[in-house]
């Protein structure tokens, strides 16, 4: 019997390689962690045709030589599917691929998708709706007895939406107003714009954490001891912390530049706000504390 050690593959990208670390932890089963990358340029062009053809070589692509007794590879993201693939042969385990590997064949033993990427009804499919997520509290902050907290959780730019920094001081002006009993936490991310920082500091905070100063993560205590969290609309990951952990309910400051309708952004956010995990903010709060929970979805994933 196999130990229950899983061989992670890792493309450099936090929002993927903490999908698949999060499916090892709620599988309760060890991990060992492995870059990978394609060799040259057109390997990976190279690779959705070797893979049709049942062809798979480790001269495509570059990870460090790992030996061991694994009971599957496991890997996020398009950089990482046809080594998953390669290695899980040469090791002799099971392939899971993370996300719908998308132009490879969907013969991988197990696939993760998300909802909003349309999955095939496969026996080896297995459907969120949201991204595949772990929350562990950390204990940065803790709460004063007898006292409320809300907390504001601020993304930033990405390749579908740019943060306005005006739009965004007079939603955070409006929460404010809401919530005049209640501390307030608020963290900022790697990607927040200089100038929307900036802003966010006119504000007084029971805690400020910036990313910009301090490289640390306290969205787990927030979600933990807030009876609110705001959150800008540009993250799938830190939607699904949200609406996957503690009670809290969970708005969502929008954007001005809509995304289009048929984006995957969108089609989560329809798809959260209909169970009544989140409310789109809009100058007043709902009641949106439905929760996601993903360790009973995956409860019955044998490896």
């Amino acid at each position: 019997m196999k130990a229950k050690r899983l061989l992670i593959l890792s493309d450099g990208k936090p929002g993927h390689v903490n999908q698949s670390i999060a499916f090892a932890k709620h599988l309760g089963y060890d991990f060992d962690l492995s870059p990978v990358s394609f060799k040259f340029r057109g390997a990976k062009a190279l690779s959705y045709l070797l893979d049709r053809l049942g062809v798979h070589s480790a001269a495509l692509f570059s990870t460090e030589i790992m030996r061991g007794d694994y009971t599957a590879v496991v890997s996020a993201g398009s950089g990482t599917y046809y080594a998953n693939r390669t290695l899980a042969k040469h090791l002799a385990c099971k392939s899971v691929a993370i996300m719908l590997p998308k132009g490879y064949r969907l013969d991988f033993d197990l696939i993760i998708a998300q909802q909003h990427d349309d999955p095939p009804a496969l026996e080896n499919v297995i459907s969120l709706p949201i991204n595949l997520t772990y929350v562990e509290p950390q204990g940065i902050v803790q709460p004063h007895s007898g006292e409320k907290y809300i907390a504001l959780i601020i993304g930033g730019d990405s390749q579908h939406s740019k943060m306005d920094a005006g739009q965004l001081r007079q939603q955070v002006t409006k929460v404010f107003e809401l919530f005049p009993k209640h501390k307030v936490w608020l963290t900022t991310s790697r990607r927040t714009p200089e100038a929307v920082e900036k802003m966010l500091r006119e504000f007084n905070y029971d805690r400020g954490v910036y990313y910009s100063q301090e490289q640390i993560n306290p969205i787990s205590d927030y979600l933990q001891h807030s009876e609110y969290v705001f959150l800008t609309a540009d993250s799938s990951s830190m939607l699904s912390e949200a609406v996957s952990f503690g009670h809290s309910c969970v708005e969502v400051l929008p954007f001005d530049n809509k995304l289009p309708k048929g984006s995957k952004f969108n089609k989560l956010l329809k798809l959260l706000s209909e169970k009544d995990c989140l409310h789109l903010f809009n100058g007043q709060v709902g009641r949106a504390a439905e929760k996601i929970n993903l360790a009973e979805m995956l409860n019955g994933v044998r490896l």
